[in-house]
Formats: C-alpha cells, structure tokens, sequence
C-alpha cells in the first residue's frame, strides 16, 4: 500500500494531476489542483479507494489530516470521492472540522451535493470522530484568515455568482499568496477578477 510518495508534478487539470516518482508516472484526484505546480517537486500522501465499477483510484493529498478528513467522509453514507474532494475544495480542513463540531449544518449543506438531510446525516455519523481527532492533533479552527475567505465566498455567492466562477474567482486569488487580507479588500479583489 502507498503511504505517501515525492515526485515532480509533470500535469494539472481539474481535480487532478499527474505525477512523476522514479520510472512511475502516477494519475491522482486533488481537491484543489491551483495547490500544486507544475515541475514542482513535492511530498503527497496518498488515499486509495476501490470502486467495484471502476476499480482503482489513488487520491493525493499535501497534509496527513487532510487525508484523514478526505477518509472519514469517504466513511458516511451516500458520500464518494467527488463529494469528498469537494467539501476539501469548498470548505477546506479548518472550516469543515468546525462546522462538524458545532453541528453547523447550513454550512455543510452549501458543500455541492450535499443538501440539508445529508448534511445532519454526516454531523450525527463524524461529531464523535471530529472530538476525538480535535482533542488528539494539535488543529486550529479556523483561522481569522480562512474566516474572511469563507465569508467572501459566501457574500458572492449572495450576489448570485454561480460556485464555479466564485471557485475561479478564488483560486485565482489563491495564487497570489495574498497575506491576512481584511474581508472588504479581498471581495474587491475577488469582484475585479469575477467583472473579467
């Protein structure tokens, strides 16, 4: 079983990229693909998954705990790799954690594809899970930082843009590697690149 791997990211495409290890060239899912550059040379922990459809996919990570969140709701019923990856994308590990911890299910029902229902289902099967692992590891939830870009993230959405172009919008902020930015600076900088 892989663990975890180096190599030299030799593609991207949308939630996924393609990495070269020694004479290997591995295909990985990835919630979010702007994390990763391309001839970059980078450590990935891996999550293998079988489908008896499908068969094999290995799903790459940058953090051990991200891994871990992508694991435990793999485990819920109802919930696949594509819902996973995307409450990774759309969430991310901090604000995930703590909307299962204080049985916030509107903010996981804004998660692409999980509604109301599914949302409660999730919170009753992880709250335990979701204790135990914020009394064992050493997490932070969430930032003031990661805070500001959910709330622009809401306020846009609010403004009726659609998830994919806020998703755009954000990963091209992403980019930037912009430093604690205050919430008015940053929906600016998000509506500018969204006006484009």
């Amino acid at each position: 079983m892989i663990d975890s791997l180096w190599g030299k990211i030799i593609a991207i495409e949308k939630q996924k990229i393609v990495v070269q290890t020694g004479a290997f060239a591995l295909s990985l899912g990835v919630a979010r693909e702007y994390d990763f550059a391309l001839q970059q040379d980078m450590h990935i922990y891996i999550y293998f998954h079988w489908n008896e459809e499908q068969g094999p996919s290995l799903f790459g990570f940058l953090s051990p705990l991200d891994r871990t969140i992508f694991s435990l709701t793999m485990n819920c019923s109802g919930i696949g790799p594509k819902i996973a990856l995307a409450i990774l994308e759309q969430l991310g590990t901090e604000l995930f954690l703590d909307a299962v911890s204080k049985e916030d299910h509107k903010a996981l029902s804004k998660v692409s594809g999980i509604g109301p229902k599914k949302a409660e289902q999730m919170i009753v099967h992880l709250k335990y899970k979701v204790h135990a692992l914020l009394t064992n590891e050493n997490i932070v939830t969430p930032s003031g930082n990661t805070r500001v870009w959910q709330e622009v993230s809401q306020a846009l959405e609010a403004l009726h843009y659609s998830r994919g172009e806020i998703t755009a919008a954000m990963k091209v902020l992403r980019k930037e590697q912009l430093p604690d930015i205050p919430f008015d600076k940053l929906l600016r900088k998000a509506l500018s690149v969204l006006a484009k």
